[in-house]
C-alpha cells in the first residue's frame, strides 16, 4: 500500500488527505480541528469535516481504526461506559464529609464542660502544681468529668448547643477510596483557606453515560448552508431529576 504525503499508510479507497483526516480524527474526535491538521484550509475546514464525516468510506475507515485501536489497547466501549458510570455514581462523601458531632457539654455530667481522660489528668496535675497558697481552700473542679469523644453524636437534650452539636468538614484518607471514588478524585490543592479537594465532573459523566445508552435524542439536519451536510447535534438539556434517574438506572 502506498504511503500518503503525510507519512501514514494510505487507507483503501481514500486519498492522502482523507487518510490524514481519519488519522487526525482519532486524536480528539473533533472534525474541524482534524480537517485543519490534515491540511484543509481554515475557510473550508468546518464544511469539509461535515462532508467527510457523512462519507460512508471515511466513516467506515474511522470505525475500523477505532476497532483496531480498541483491540490493540484492550479497551472497548464497555470498559469506557463502566468507568463513566462509576464516576457518575460515586459517593462524594468518600472524599469530603460534613459532620455534626457533640459539643463539649453534650455528654458532660450535669451538662458541664467535658474533657477527655488525658485532658482531665493534665488539668488535675496543673492544679496540684500550683503553690499551696493558691490551692488553699479550693478543690479541683472536674466539671463534666472525663469521656469526651469528638466523634460522638450530639445530645438532643444538651442545654449548651440544644442538640445541634458542632459542625466540621472532614477530608477522607484517599488511600482507602473505593474504585468509583478513586475515579472521582482529581487531586488536592493547598489554598490560603486550607485544603481543596478536586473532583471530576459527575454531571458531565452522566451526560456521557446517557449518550452511550441512547437516552438523548439526536437532532439531525441533513443540509446546511449551500447544501452541505451538517454534523448531528445532541440534545443535552436534561433536568436534574432526569440525570438522577440515569445514575440510578431507573430511566428507560
Amino acid at each position: 500500500m502506498p504511503k500518503s504525503t503525510t507519512g501514514a499508510q494510505r487507507m483503501p479507497g481514500l486519498s492522502d488527505k482523507r487518510t490524514a483526516f481519519v488519522q487526525q480524527y482519532l486524536i480528539d474526535l473533533n472534525g474541524t480541528a482534524s480537517a485543519l491538521r490534515a491540511g484543509y484550509s481554515q475557510k473550508s475546514a468546518k464544511k469539509i469535516a461535515a462532508e467527510l464525516l457523512a462519507d460512508p468510506k471515511v466513516r467506515a475507515a474511522i470505525d475500523a481504526a477505532i476497532a483496531a485501536r480498541a483491540e490493540r489497547t484492550g479497551i472497548d466501549a464497555d470498559d469506557v461506559l463502566r468507568r463513566l458510570h462509576n464516576l457518575a455514581t460515586a459517593d462524594t462523601r468518600e472524599l469530603v464529609e460534613y459532620r455534626r458531632t457533640c459539643c463539649r457539654y453534650c455528654w458532660g455530667l450535669d451538662n458541664r464542660f467535658q474533657r477527655t481522660a488525658a485532658e482531665l489528668e493534665r488539668a488535675r496535675a496543673d492544679f496540684l502544681a500550683l503553690p499551696v497558697a493558691k490551692r488553699r481552700g479550693r478543690k479541683f473542679d472536674e466539671q463534666g468529668g472525663a469521656g469526651y469523644h469528638a466523634k460522638r453524636d450530639p445530645n438532643t437534650l444538651c442545654g449548651e448547643c440544644f442538640g445541634d452539636g458542632v459542625g466540621s468538614v472532614v477530608i477522607q484518607d484517599t488511600r482507602n477510596l473505593s474504585p468509583a471514588a478513586a475515579q472521582l478524585y482529581a487531586g488536592v490543592k493547598q489554598t490560603r483557606d486550607g485544603l481543596e479537594v478536586r473532583m471530576h465532573s459527575q454531571h458531565e459523566a452522566l451526560r456521557d453515560v446517557g449518550r452511550h445508552l441512547g437516552l438523548f435524542k439526536d437532532k439531525v439536519e441533513h443540509t446546511g448552508a449551500d447544501g452541505a451536510p451538517l454534523i448531528p447535534t445532541k440534545k443535552t438539556d436534561l433536568t436534574d431529576d432526569e440525570l438522577a434517574a440515569i445514575a440510578t438506572g431507573s430511566r428507560r
